[in-house]
């Protein structure tokens, strides 16, 4: 087994050592599963991440969408 460090902001760490607390973890035992999971959701990130970029990339335009709004059904 590895050990490492990891340098991470002092909000997101007071969320993490409440959540442990929370659920009766270690610190490490809580980044392990965060860690497995993440890697079980690599492909959902990969997603994200590239929409996100191109969205970034080629930001929506005013009116671009009007004519779908037509195909919207929201089953009242």
């Amino acid at each position: 087994m590895e050990t490492i460090q990891v340098t991470i902001d002092e909000a997101l760490l007071a969320e993490v050592q409440q959540t442990v607390i929370a659920l009766h973890m270690t610190p490490a035992d809580f980044m392990r599963v965060a860690l497995q999971r993440a890697l079980e959701q690599r492909e959902i990130i990969a997603k994200e991440i590239r929409d996100a970029d191109g969205y970034a990339k080629h930001p929506q335009q005013l009116g671009e969408i009007e004519e779908w709004e037509s195909e919207q059904d929201w089953e009242d």
